[in-house]
């Protein structure tokens, strides 16, 4: 706690600071959306007097404030230190660390990012300019499929220009791979890192290290008139989970106690592999073809092991309270009778990810002509197994049991326990049901989820720039662009029963108890011991899935808010105009844009309509929409002096709905009386909306930026934004449900009658019933005080600083209106690092901050909750060694890694009571070696 609060003190409070900022001109896939201005204006060397060489970090924040100064547009971006090397072990840590950017940790990973307070489902991602397909239900990307390794730049746009092409609400994040012909050199570059976590496995089946490998070389052919650029990249990267979670806190008794609870020893081992390759082909000065392939195998396997433990007795648990110590939330609290469920849990994730494009440039002193095409896809299985053991079937009260207490200690997880059970005896713990939870009295020892999302992209895109220097206007710009992309998603879900019995119900003479066999069986692990419990039970369920022990029966739609098969369509027509421009205003320079974005989409989605229920019938049902956005755009730069800038922003921009939220696919339920108020129907339901449009803002920035000693910058940024069209994604929608009218029973045609015969009902789904606002403002700075104040040479700081506020209306049919929060929105964001680079040493460390927010999770179905989260303070180190030119190990480097050095918790709590504690997770501390050569 010592070392914590020093650095706390140390780096937290001098941060008011940092982000390296910056512009890499984006392209259309490369240079076509570079535009709007000077295409090579972010490639010019600096002059000759401000020439600093350095490597490393410094070379890095040089790049980025150099290009940030260069932009045209407003916009953040990064740059790679070196061949292969980011700041930062992932993609989502880097960009976290911009100013205006957050990110969410998901099993202890930077994964989902927050631009401006906006979470993933606002901002875009781009890979060369081109749109990225996404594995999951949504379109935001899962940024640790994208080795951090093959990534060169990265562009953050928040205010967009027309012929931006798939700009986010919040931003859009452009990724870019390496431009062999800019690179200029041969460039071959080995890295390898080990790494590990402080905790080693918390699972037998999950190894406790890991390690990374990174190739790439870049060359050029005939007169360097031909580059190639290939780079591969394997990671095997385990991660640990110590992970308490809630199911609630009920007041039944009078006083609030832990309804019950599903803690887990959770272990994730990811592997991939990711391989990139350019082929970049200049016959001459006005001609450049580019040919981009990117492909990569991402695999995560899950176990996690742990006791879900029903305690409230009015919640049916079969618990009782033998002891409390008092008060309105007891410190203590003993249950006698608990029949707890051991579980084994397992999830497999395999992932592929294609993306090619090929783009073609000509340029003369008139024109510039450009032409791009690319193909996109992800296809992703998920398989999710819930496997159950425990000391009796359906809690039968005439069996062993347990005496559970817990007590709420002043730090760390909100509980600990102890209790009476040794839940590694095979004697006792054996597969069962051990709460009844099988439907219709089947007897489900566990469950799975079976489930495939698909997501292909074709996009063509073309664009005339003119170049007509003519008063104001510089260039005059058009294009168009077309894209067709389709995501689908299919799940199979099961209940696991026993096998061995003439039925899979408990009543027709099914098998309710199993001793677990031993091929399945795995060395009993004590993760558990984080809360006080002793050691538990292991075991692979994939093993029972094999072999028999489970049977398979079939589960339609059980615990899922609708159908889940379904797909969505969407053909997108974009046409821009823009005119570049340059000029002055009295004796102050001026660059800029403006221009119109006219973008025409057809949506459409297929599905299946179902009464719901376990075996109920599907009905194929399909809808969709047409509609048009106009999308005006303007940025002005004013150069205030050679060392300032004042830059003005406006936009309307909009983001798509999540894809899931567009689907036709809804539940029905029908009702045996007439509703006694609301809408006069017996029908009612849940669903996606086919008809949903897009999230629309109205937006205005402003930046003043200040250039000093060569490697320094001081920024500051606000913005506005007027939200419209904000997707409410529980509002009632009304449906037809006449294909339900001749299943109806005798006393539902009555009900149904004493309605007027309504067919029509009301389904809780999506629409854009929101409205609000977003403010924002974001200060940063670079200081390289070495070079500032001669003492320390190499020395320096940087930091951002953000503030963001918003408010958004949902106004539901009847004309009510309530707020709520914005998802991923942060009060308060501050990013730094303190760094030294200096013959060869490199060392450094950062902090990430963030207040609470809410965040988004997803349960075992693929649904999606929220809860707000506690604020967040993340430390990371590095120190290195670079061997310099003229050593006999010119091109050698070593570096020592430490993340997350505070072992700083996830925590996340609900019914806005801080005590309330849903999830509270511990990650451990994780190191990496690394060795590096370059040559």
């Amino acid at each position: 706690m010592a070392f914590r609060s020093k650095l706390v003190g140390g780096i937290s409070a001098g941060a008011v600071t940092i982000a390296l900022a910056a512009f890499a001109t984006p392209a259309m896939a490369q240079e076509a959306s570079v535009e709007p201005g000077d295409e090579t204006a972010s490639q010019e060397e600096p002059g000759e007097d401000n020439i600093i060489v350095v490597e490393g970090y410094r070379q890095a924040l040089e790049t980025a404030i150099n290009l940030k100064r260069d932009a045209p547009v407003i916009a953040e971006a990064f740059s790679s230190e070196d061949i292969g090397k980011l700041p930062d072990v992932s993609i989502a840590e880097t960009l976290g660390r911009l100013p205006g950017l957050a990110v969410q940790r998901i099993d202890g990973r930077a994964q989902s990012l927050s631009i401006r307070g906006l979470g993933p489902d606002y901002s875009t991602s781009l890979l060369n300019g081109r749109q990225l397909v996404s594995s999951g239900d949504n379109r935001a990307v899962e940024y640790d499929q994208y080795p951090a390794e093959l990534i060169d730049q990265g562009v953050i746009y928040k205010v967009p220009y027309a012929g931006l092409i798939g700009q986010g609400l919040a931003g859009t994040v452009d990724l870019r791979t390496i431009r062999p012909l800019a690179k200029g050199e041969r460039i071959v570059s080995l890295s390898g890192r080990l790494e590990f976590n402080e905790d080693g496995s918390l699972n037998p089946d999950v190894k406790g290290w890991g390690y990374r490998a990174t190739g790439t070389y870049v060359d050029q052919f005939a007169d360097d008139t031909l580059g190639l650029a290939v780079g591969v990249a394997y990671q095997s990267s385990p991660s640990q989970v110590k992970k308490f979670n809630a199911w609630g806190y009920p007041n039944d008794a009078g006083y609030n106690v832990l309804g019950g609870m599903k803690p887990f020893a959770k272990s994730v081992d990811l592997d991939r592999l990711g391989v990139f390759g350019t082929l970049e082909w200049e016959p001459s000065l006005e001609w450049n073809t580019t040919i981009d392939i990117f492909y990569a195998d991402y695999r995560e396997r899950i176990p996690q092991r742990g006791i879900e433990f029903p305690l409230n007795p009015g919640w049916g648990s079969g618990a009782t309270i033998t002891d409390n110590s008092g008060g309105e939330f007891p410190d203590s609290v003993t249950f006698t009778g608990v029949q707890p469920v051991v579980r084994n849990d397992y999830d497999r994730k395999d992932t592929e990810t294609f993306a090619a494009g090929w783009n073609t440039k000509y340029e003369n002193d008139d024109v510039i002509l450009n032409f791009d095409v690319s193909y996109s896809s992800s296809d992703r299985r998920l398989q999710q197994i819930e496997s159950y053991s425990g000391l009796t079937y359906a809690a039968n009260a005439s069996g062993p049991s347990d005496t559970v207490t817990y007590t709420r200690p002043s730090s760390g997880f909100p509980f600990n326990f102890t209790n009476t059970i040794d839940y590694s005896d095979t004697s006792l713990i054996q597969l069962t049901d051990p709460r009844g939870w099988g439907a219709g009295g089947i007897v489900q020892a566990g469950f799975i989820n079976d489930t495939s999302t698909d997501d292909e992209l074709w996009s063509a895109r073309a664009e005339v720039i003119g170049k007509v220097d003519s008063g104001w206007v510089k260039n005059l710009v058009a294009g168009i662009a077309f894209d067709d992309r389709t995501k689908s998603r299919d799940i199979v879900q099961n209940f696991l029963s026993l096998a061995g019995g003439p039925s899979v119900y408990a009543a027709n003479g099914a098998v309710t108890r199993l001793p677990i066999p031993s091929d399945a069986l795995l060395t009993p692990i004590a993760s558990l011991d984080f809360l006080g419990f002793g050691p538990q039970v292991a075991y692979d369920p994939f093993v029972l899935l094999n072999n028999g022990t489970y049977i398979l029966t079939d589960v339609q739609s059980s615990s899922l808010p609708f159908p889940g098969d379904w797909s969505v369509n969407e053909k997108v027509w974009n046409g821009w105009l823009r005119a570049d421009l340059e000029g002055s205003l009295g004796a102050i320079p001026v660059e800029g844009n403006i221009g119109v974005q006219l973008v025409f989409t057809d949506q459409s989605s297929d599905g299946f309509q179902s009464n719901g229920g376990i075996g109920a019938a599907l009905i194929p049902v399909a809808g969709g929409d047409e509609y048009a956005h106009v999308l005006p755009s303007a940025t002005f730069n004013f150069e205030i002096s050679p060392d300032m800038k004042l830059r003005l922003g406006a936009a309307r921009t909009l983001a798509r709905p999540r894809m899931d939220q567009l689907n036709a696919s809804y539940n029905a339920s029908i009702a045996n009386q007439p509703p006694s108020s609301g809408f006069n129907s017996i029908f009612s339901g849940g669903g996606g909306n086919p008809q949903l449009r897009p999230y629309v803002a109205d937006g205005i920035d402003a930046s003043f930026e200040w250039y000093f000693g060569g490697e320094g910058y001081l920024a500051l940024a606000t913005y506005y934004k007027w939200l419209d069209d904000f997707v409410n994604p529980n509002a009632p929608v009304l449906r037809d449900f006449s294909y339900l009218v001749p299943t109806l029973t005798p006393t539902q045609q009555l009900a149904f009658a004493a309605t007027g015969n309504q067919t029509q009902g009301l389904v809780g789904g999506p629409d854009n019933g929101a409205e609000g606002y977003i403010f924002g403002v974001e200060g940063s700075i670079a200081l390289p005080l070495g070079d500032m104040t001669g003492f320390l040479p190499g020395f320096g700081v940087q930091s951002s600083a953000s503030y963001t506020d918003s408010k958004l209306d949902v106004t539901l049919s009847n004309g009510d209106t309530f707020n709520v929060d914005t998802p991923g929105l942060s009060k308060w964001v501050v990013n730094s690092t303190v760094y030294y680079e200096n013959s060869g040493f490199e060392a450094r460390v950062s902090h990430r901050y963030r207040t609470g927010f809410l965040a988004e999770f997803i349960g075992i179905s693929a649904s999606r909750s929220f809860r707000q989260t506690y604020a967040e303070s993340i430390f990371d180190a590095q120190i290195g060694y670079r061997f310099q030119e003229g050593s006999s190990l010119d091109g050698l480097a070593f570096t020592l890694q430490a993340l997350n050095l505070t072992d700083e918790p996830f925590i996340n709590y609900t019914d806005g009571n801080r005590e309330f504690i849903v999830d509270y997770e511990e990650y451990g501390r994780t190191y990496l070696v690394g060795v590096s050569y370059k040559f």
